[in-house]
């Protein structure tokens, strides 16, 4: 089949993949400014259908990030503050009984939308929390038995401050298996800073991305037809046999008490076509996987008690990893 499911469209070609790309890439600039490596990964998560979780301390434009992204590929935006008193509903919604009609009917919550931010997601406990396990891997809520599909482009970018450890919950490792990415947000540079504070330093609050002139560049159709071009990127037998070397490898470090799932590789050979497309290829390159390997691993894997005591950090692992598993050539 040559349609993409359920458009009629055909599959964009490479180019065609690169041009939107550089087209949202542009859109996004009116507003942000730097943070250009993650908008890449934004854009490679989108390509390969993953949620990404966005950590880095107040006032790095996480959540003006992600809603400037909404804005650029024409997604519906949907935004939860996550808070200690959030409950399950207040995320799915619940069936109301409606006394005119004497049935229950479906009071939609705030997930179903097309881009969801969750906004400091680790505010509240994990039993809110575990409210989107089911959505993030199925893209459906089940409530009262029923299950409601979620929008086709279903995409979870959350939030969370690294510095805060007053009143904040740790994200169960069953939520944190189903985040493609978690990209660390620095500071921005002395001349990004400098930009920033000359363009918004008249201002109370940063504007609504519309306002400064942030258009859509796509719509459903145009994904659903980048998604089937990523998905025809060939990903060779060696490059495969890579992968699962790589992960199973972090199952072995002494250094790790924990190491990453088979979702992890899977999720990896995905996002390595993505990246692979996004950069005019239609095969995918072991430099793929290991420019990804990082934001795929960082959150799946716990230090050992000895690797915390000697001070060892995930991404110096993962790294130390990288370059002792052999790469096809």
């Amino acid at each position: 089949m040559n349609d993409t499911a359920g458009t009629g469209r055909s599959p964009m070609t490479l180019d065609e993949v690169g041009r939107l790309a550089a087209a949202i890439r542009g859109e996004i600039a009116k507003a942000v400014v730097g943070q250009a490596e993650t908008i890449d990964h934004l854009l490679v998560a989108l390509f390969s259908r993953g949620h990404v979780l966005l950590e880095g301390p107040p006032g790095t434009a996480k959540t003006f990030l992600a809603q400037c992204f909404a804005a650029s590929v024409g997604l519906h935006f949907g935004r939860i503050q996550f808070t200690p008193d959030l409950m399950p509903g207040d995320i799915l919604g619940s069936n109301l009984f409606n006394f005119q009609t004497s049935q229950f009917t479906l009071t939609r919550g705030p997930i179903f939308c097309d881009l969801l931010l969750a906004d400091e997601i680790n505010r509240t406990p994990p039993k809110t929390q575990a409210a989107l396990l089911e959505a993030m891997q199925e893209r459906r809520v089940t409530l009262d038995g029923t299950a409601h599909p979620l929008p086709e482009h279903f995409l979870v970018v959350a939030t969370q401050n690294p510095i805060e450890s007053q009143g904040v919950y740790p994200l169960p490792e069953a939520q944190l298996d189903r985040f493609l990415f978690k990209l660390l947000i620095p500071y921005p540079s002395l001349e990004e800073e400098t930009r920033i504070v000359a363009r918004y330093g008249e201002r109370s609050g940063l504007p609504h991305p519309q306002e400064l002139g942030v258009t859509a560049v796509a719509d459903a159709a145009m994904l659903d037809s980048a998604i089937a071009a990523v998905k025809r990127v060939t990903l060779a037998d060696s490059v495969t046999d890579y992968v699962v070397r790589l992960v199973r490898a972090t199952r072995d470090s002494a250094d790790l008490s924990c190491g990453a799932s088979p979702r992890a590789g899977v999720l990896l050979a995905g996002a390595a076509r993505a990246r692979a497309a996004l950069e005019g290829r239609d095969y995918v390159v072991p430099d793929d996987v290991k420019a990804l390997a990082t934001s795929v691993l960082r959150h799946r894997l716990l230090l050992s008690p000895a690797a915390e005591i000697e001070g060892k950090q995930v991404e110096a692992l993962v790294a130390e990893l990288v370059r002792q598993t052999e790469a096809p050539r």
